[in-house]
């Protein structure tokens, strides 16, 4: 029988490569990585772009209610109306500076205000407002100042257990240095660092000068302060006064080391 010709068998020196696996380049696997940041990249834009749509163009983040908290003499109403606030609007586009600035210039009654966002629909208003320490007696009304001296408001009655200014400054070197404004301010300074239990009970502060400064509470009683200085140490001195004398008519804490009571 004859064998297997030359053709079957193969040319001297070849190997059969006819069983091995098709060869890839290198460029395969970096394909594969090209595509698939790609995809990425399209899902990250589609993603912003149903974001963006989301809070600028649909209807689920407007402003559809608002809040007010913290209003004591000032009512809701008054500061919502203040702040303008743009019903219908973005929630993500309200400027709340622009609405704090605002309800500041508009209430001066308002000491501080945060506007923030309540997802996903509301604007809230926390108000602090300012308190009067004392008041100015104008044309028959009332000033109210506040801690830092702030006229903040006009009112036709006083405010129970805020004191009256008595400003009554005698023409001296003292009132030349410092001036009304000076001493309306340690007025202030005094009204502020007063015992709660005092301040209650407090009528006027009567300013004569600078370091001459007293008050007059109810049942007839005064308190000679001094100047405005100090004022931490002479209200805790009061306070252990009025405790030790509680019948006294009048106490001196202008030199709360050596403090005084007489009218007991």
């Amino acid at each position: 029988m004859a064998g297997p010709t030359t053709a079957q068998r193969g040319a001297p020196g070849r190997t059969d490569t006819s069983a091995r696996p098709p060869h890839i380049g290198p460029e395969g696997p970096g394909l594969g990585r090209r595509l698939l940041l790609v995809l990425i990249g399209v899902a990250a834009a589609l993603l912003t772009a149903f974001v963006v749509w989301a809070l600028y163009g649909s209807s689920w983040f407007r402003v559809a209610e608002v809040r007010t908290s913290g209003v004591e003499v000032l009512s809701r109403e008054e500061v919502e109306a203040a702040a303008a606030t743009p019903l219908g609007a973005p929630l993500v586009s309200v400027d709340t500076d622009a609405m704090e600035r605002r309800l500041r210039q508009k209430l001066p009654r308002i000491d501080t205000v945060d506007v923030v966002r309540s997802w996903p629909d509301g604007i809230g208003l926390e108000v602090t407002e300012r308190k009067p320490v004392l008041l100015v007696e104008k044309g028959g009304k009332f000033v109210e100042v506040d801690t830092e001296g702030v006229r903040f408001a006009t009112v036709d009655k006083a405010p129970k257990g805020v004191p009256l200014l008595e400003l009554e400054p005698e023409p001296s070197a003292s009132l030349r240095r410092f001036g009304e404004d000076r001493l309306v301010r340690e007025a202030v300074r005094v009204a502020g660092d007063l015992p709660e239990a005092v301040a209650s009970d407090a009528q006027a502060v009567r300013v004569l000068s600078y370091d001459a400064i007293s008050l007059r509470l109810t049942r007839d009683r005064v308190v000679t302060w001094g100047s405005g200085e100090d004022g931490a140490v002479k209200a805790r001195v009061l306070t252990a006064l009025m405790k030790a004398s509680p019948k006294a008519e009048h106490f001196d804490v202008s030199a709360p080391t050596a403090p005084a009571v007489s009218g007991s």
